[in-house]
């Protein structure tokens, strides 16, 4: 999630909306007032962090949803060298502040797991961002919340509800020929060791179903599913959710 994406949907544009869009500027901001009318652009659609007047002084989120102040990205690698904005990695991590009342699962009423104060990281595309006193925050579901971070190292990640933790393994160097791979062609493992997992999703009453896997075992995972991330030991990890596991190998 961005705070400022640019979405657009197929639309049918006629001879005659060519031709205006000809006659206008090739960079967005220069269009003219009236190039474009509403129903030849009708999908184009600019959304950014909402903006909380100053006169609101307090944001209280609602059922099973939790505040939280967006950790700020890094301006330095961990060699010290200073980052452009454009190479700094946008944060998924940061402060809960607020959180709601929870929800009710049949006649179970369940409270928010997650306390004020606690560091997390959530989902990359997760949530609702929102500006408030100057500050970024983001307003997402609890079930966002991939787990709780209590160093600063990712590789101590405790994960939440259905979620694993992993270490991916190293990519192979070579081909079973011998050959040598370079960086480009050396595919990315979808292979694991998990590390930690997660106390197991809620069933229809209400009550925790303990997962499946257990730490120490190697898996196969789906290759396009979770969230990466890099340790400071420079190994790679994967945070996903458990139906995101589809063998143990052994």
């Amino acid at each position: 999630m961005a705070a400022t994406q640019l979405t657009a949907s197929p639309v049918t544009v006629s001879a005659r909306s060519l031709a205006s869009l000809r006659a206008s500027s090739a960079k967005f901001g220069t269009l003219k007032p009236g190039t474009l009318k509403q129903s030849q652009f009708r999908s184009l659609v600019v959304r950014a962090a909402s903006v909380v007047a100053p006169k609101y002084t307090s944001i209280k989120p609602l059922g099973d949803r939790v505040l939280v102040k967006i950790k700020e990205a890094e301006e330095k690698t961990m060699g010290g060298i200073l980052l452009p904005s454009t190479a700094q990695s946008k944060p998924q991590g940061g402060e809960v502040v607020a959180v709601g009342e929870g929800r009710t699962i049949g006649k179970t009423k369940i409270d928010i797991d997650v306390p004020t104060g606690a560091q997390i990281i959530y989902s990359k595309y997760a949530g609702t961002e929102v500006e408030f006193n100057d500050v970024q925050h983001l307003i997402l579901k609890e079930d966002d919340i991939v787990g709780l971070l209590e160093t600063e190292d990712i590789k101590d990640l405790k994960p939440l509800n259905d979620r694993v933790f992993i270490k991916v393994a190293e990519a192979e160097e070579k081909t079973a020929g011998g050959l040598l791979l370079t960086e480009t062609t050396k595919e990315k493992p979808s292979i694991g060791t998990v590390i930690a997992v997660g106390p197991g999703s809620l069933d229809e009453e209400g009550k925790r179903q303990p997962l499946s896997i257990s730490t120490g075992s190697t898996v196969l995972y789906s290759k396009y599913a979770g969230n990466d991330f890099k340790g400071k030991d420079g190994s790679n990890y994967i945070a996903l959710r458990a139906s995101d596991v589809m063998a143990i190998l052994s």
